[in-house]
């Protein structure tokens, strides 16, 4: 779970700094194994399709709301 934490992480990092118009900042791609991967499918012209997984129950409730934060950063 550790490692998929840090990835995600990582994931957001990497579409924060594409996001960001600040000039030429580093985008870590090579920080982690999943970024690594998608390294092609976030620049050009590609188009890039996240998907959420939520779930109704109350006891999912922090995990989903921190999938769907994550989400809607992403489509920033």
């Amino acid at each position: 779970a550790g490692d998929i934490n840090k990835s995600l992480s990582q994931l957001a990092l990497v579409i924060q700094r594409l996001t960001t118009p600040t000039g030429s900042q580093y985008v870590p791609y090579r920080d982690s194994m999943l970024t690594r991967l998608l390294a092609e499918s976030f620049g050009g012209s590609s188009k890039t399709c996240l998907i959420i997984a939520c779930s109704p129950a109350l006891e999912d409730r922090e995990e989903t709301r921190g999938s769907l934060d994550f989400g809607r950063r992403a489509k920033l």
